[in-house]
């Protein structure tokens, strides 16, 4: 197999990064690539799917992993794993041997260890220029899932239909499941035991990064997890917070300490970010040194300075975004050929443990075992995005009354950056539009 052919089977499959912004996977398969890595980190808190699925299914993942560097012409693999995964490990070891030029990456248990800018540097020593893409380091990354998708789609011919979505927080019963795509939240954390508290919260995506979703928000193929949380809870708050509210608490109470900028894990490697700049220009509204701004689009939105290292509780991370989101919308784009300052040996010093963040989240108690449970469940209705990745939206090639079946394309790939996307489970077509598409079926079972 060549790369143009494993390229069309992971495009018309509908593979993309299981998590992140989506990025198409098939894009990834390029000539100049000379490492790839396997991201089995979980960066988020809380998450357990990808150490899960990877102890699981150790050989079938390790073997495609190995089929794609040997397509792309890859000198190295590597399997970035946290130290702390023993049971992932153990699976692995027994499968290695196997593989030429593959080995282990072996990770400390710190955040944002996941994030793939850090990871290529915990595993291999490249520090990706900053705005830059792996690839310019001849670095791929690639999720776990992502690369279980992949087997699918090689040995069993089978699409991107369904999601593995960690449920945990307040929960009766916290759990790992394997989720048809277009489902509901709220059907997904029923699957959990339901919320033991009024009023829950979902907080999509991981504490961290993520955001605050709606019941009827529908899975799609980026959702790792569903946090459930109190509307009382820290983070819950933070999110909801006003951004000119936060503005006017940067002037009045940031101290300019520097902490965020300290422990900023971009800036630790040598990228040009710095927070504690940025808020002192963006209160003073002081705009002589506009790099500082322009700067702000380096920022990888860990979240770190915000929820970790200001003590003033300020949002540093949420102003950058903000700032960053408007200089997007204005056309302006990232400073280019930027070169890194070398790393400096403080770094070690300044990594932030997994335990010591979740203690001060006080999400401590929400860290369970949520096993995963790959067991059939009964959908009736699924409501399926068209754009789940980064790129264009894939184009609906099904009408209001048709019959589809699980895993038919129901939206093909627009041209440019896109993939194909498949029916969840089988049944009528009861709404197409640009945005989605609306399944409906009379009682038949998914089938995981």
């Amino acid at each position: 197999m060549n790369r143009e052919e494993l390229s069309a089977i992971l495009q018309q499959n509908g593979i993309v990064g299981a998590g992140g912004a989506g990025f198409p996977t098939y894009a990834k398969l390029s000539g100049e690539i000379k490492t790839i890595i396997l991201n089995c980190a979980e960066c988020e808190p809380l998450l357990k799917l990808h150490r899960q699925l990877l102890e699981k299914y150790a050989d079938e993942i390790l073997k495609t992993f190995y089929q794609i560097g040997q397509v792309v012409g890859a000198a190295e693999m590597i399997i970035g794993i946290k130290k702390a995964y023993q049971k992932t490990i153990k699976a692995l070891q027994s499968f290695l041997p196997q593989y030429p030029n593959m080995r282990l990456g072996l990770l400390e248990e710190v955040y944002p260890v996941g994030d793939e800018v850090v990871l290529i540097y915990e595993t291999t020593g490249k520090v990706v220029k900053p705005g830059g893409l792996p690839i310019q380091s001849q670095v791929a990354v690639f999720n776990v899932e992502t690369v279980y998708n992949a087997y699918l789609a090689l040995a069993k011919e089978k699409p991107v239909t369904d999601k593995i979505i960690s449920v945990v927080g307040e929960v009766h019963q916290p759990i790992t499941a394997r989720i048809p795509i277009g489902c509901t939240m709220e059907e997904v954390v029923a699957l959990a035991g339901g919320s033991k508290i009024p009023n829950p919260v979902y907080f999509i995506g991981g504490p961290m990064m993520g955001s605050v979703g709606e019941k009827s928000q529908p899975v799609s193929k980026t959702t790792n997890a569903i946090l459930v949380l109190p509307e009382n809870h820290l983070l819950v708050q933070r999110k909801r917070s006003n951004s000119s509210i936060d503005l006017k608490r940067a002037a009045a109470a940031c101290c300019q300490c520097s902490m965020c900028t300290d422990l900023c894990p971009r800036n630790l490697l040598g990228h040009s970010i710095r927070p504690d700049a940025f808020m002192r220009a963006a209160t003073c509204k002081d705009i002589q040194d506009p790099q500082i701004f322009l700067d702000s689009m380096f920022c990888s939105s860990c979240g770190l300075c915000e929820l970790y290292s200001c003590m003033q509780g300020l949002s540093p991370r949420s102003l950058l975004a903000e700032y960053k989101q408007g200089l997007q919308k204005q056309g302006v784009r990232p400073p280019k050929d930027t070169v890194p300052r070398p790393v400096g040996p403080e770094r070690e010093y300044r990594k932030v443990p997994m335990k010591r963040l979740m203690a001060r989240l006080d999400l401590t108690k929400y860290d369970a075992e949520a096993p995963l449970d790959e067991k059939k469940i009964t959908v009736w209705r699924v409501k399926i995005l068209l754009r789940q990745h980064i790129g264009s939206p894939a184009i609906p090639v099904v009408k209001p009354g048709d019959h589809v079946w699980n895993g038919q394309v129901i939206a093909a790939p627009d041209t440019g950056l896109s993939v194909a996307v498949h029916a969840s489970i089988e049944g009528k077509i009861v709404d197409v539009n640009e945005k989605y598409v609306i399944i409906e079926q009379s009682g038949r079972t998914y089938e995981s």
